[in-house]
């Protein structure tokens, strides 16, 4: 089981802004920062996705968050479109995962795969 994930930022400030706007259709806030190197994000009071100040490369990661229903999963990627992140992969089903996946991906502007997902039937 995972207590919390952490990703390493080239641009604190920008990648901030970034999550801040693509979290917030699933709930999730930024609720916690440590000075200039870190940042919290989680629901009520324990963060429990992390962005951190690097200043070496960058490696790309991949991290999905559940959603609750497939327009939250559009609302998701809107968010992300808006506030920079590139397409990675529309919204929709992707039955070769499974029947109801409906997913969307994006590539932050570190280049990290994030996601929203929802696996119930619409």
């Amino acid at each position: 089981m995972l207590d919390h994930v952490t990703i390493r930022v080239g641009d604190l400030e920008r990648s901030k802004a970034f999550y801040d706007a693509l979290l917030a259709p699933l709930g999730i806030a930024r609720l916690y920062a440590d000075g200039e190197t870190f940042a919290g994000y989680g629901v009520g009071r324990r963060a429990f996705f992390w962005i951190g100040l690097h200043d070496g490369p960058v490696t790309g990661t991949h991290v999905a968050f559940a959603a609750p229903d497939r327009a939250t999963v559009d609302r998701f990627h809107a968010a992300g479109l808006v506030a920079g992140g590139c397409d990675h992969g529309a919204p929709g089903l992707r039955p070769h995962y499974h029947p109801d996946y409906y997913g969307a991906f994006l590539l932050d502007p570190d280049g990290h795969n994030v996601e929203a997902v929802c696996r119930e039937a619409s």
